[in-house]
């Protein structure tokens, strides 16, 4: 069974900066596809990015220039640096991972808390 478990999120003013974490472990296989979805209150889970075990990334288009997905492979953590953040930044962040064994699993973070104020 994998876990995820997240830290970082928090309170920061518009025009800040934050960096969430999230670590794996319990895998016994490599970890493929990482990546953070958000959730604000009263809409749809949206992503935010995700990083391939090779590093290629990806980026909602709202996140583009602001927010950096990176991974260290060795912990199995990936990391979401978020820069210039606006008050529509405000969500609950996941971070989510996959393994594949004869299919895919993704397994999901508990969610952290991320209030940008104006």
């Amino acid at each position: 069974q994998v876990q995820l478990v997240e830290s970082g999120g928090g309170l920061v003013q518009g025009g800040g900066s934050l960096r969430l974490s999230c670590a794996a472990s319990g895998s016994r296989v490599s970890i493929n596809t990482m990546g953070w979805y958000r959730q604000a209150p009263g809409k749809q889970r949206e992503l935010v990015a995700t990083i391939a075990r090779d590093g290629r990334t990806n980026y909602a288009d709202s996140v583009k220039g602001r927010f950096a997905i990176s991974r260290d492979n060795a912990k199995n953590t990936e990391y979401l640096q978020m820069n210039s953040l606006k008050p529509e930044d405000t969500a609950v962040y996941y971070c989510y991972a996959e393994i594949t064994v004869t299919f895919t699993l993704r397994y999901w973070g508990q969610g952290t808390q991320v209030t940008v104020s104006s």
